[in-house]
């Protein structure tokens, strides 16, 4: 059973849309949250969407990430920084955007499971949003015809500027998703 299932009751049609809805508005208020952090700020974009996936499930938090991601296409202010569109999407944090809709779907498999499962979950789908991010400005981006400065960098200069410094922020974040979602859960057994 999942935090929205013990808390909401059983899954219909209509509490899945709402959900979904509800799901992608918080991630949009998330992304625009930053907190002082060593050594870069952090967005709270990535704790919402393990909290989405950890409370939601595989299937429908990775609906609810795509229907965030539709949203920000469409034009609405959903990114960090009220980033949108398009142009927005293809910019040098386009790979992680995608890594969004997997990172949901990872920590979704350990939905309603206990605690250690959680965790173990959300650090992995942290872990895994890096691959497609950190592809995109190391070629991808290049290959689909995306003329940009930091299109192609070397892999250290890719490493120094989209990961190392965000790995202890995402590590705490799923931690903290983690701990939310089982604490929710111990909640709503009693």
């Amino acid at each position: 059973m999942t935090l929205t299932q013990a808390a909401f009751g059983a899954d219909t049609f209509t509490k899945k849309t709402l959900l979904v809805l509800g799901g992608s508005l918080f991630i949009a208020l998330a992304a625009q949250i930053s907190v002082p952090f060593f050594p870069v700020p952090m967005t709270l974009q990535t704790l919402a969407i393990l909290i989405v996936g950890l409370s939601f499930g595989a299937r429908l938090g990775a609906v609810t990430v795509l229907a965030y991601l539709a949203e920000g296409a469409a034009g609405l202010p959903v990114f960090a920084n009220m980033g949108a569109g398009l142009p927005y999407m293809m910019g040098p944090t386009a790979g992680f955007l995608l890594g969004f809709v997997a990172m949901a779907y990872v920590a979704g498999l350990a939905a309603g499971r206990g605690m250690v499962a959680m965790l173990v979950a959300a650090l992995v789908a942290a872990a895994l949003i890096y691959l497609p991010g950190l592809a995109w400005p190391l070629g991808v981006a290049q290959a689909t015809g995306v003329e940009a400065g930091w299109a192609g960098l070397s892999f250290d200069k890719v490493l120094g500027a989209f990961a190392t410094p965000f790995l202890l922020g995402d590590a705490v974040k799923a931690v903290l998703a983690a701990f939310a979602v089982a604490g929710g859960m111990k909640f709503f057994a009693k």
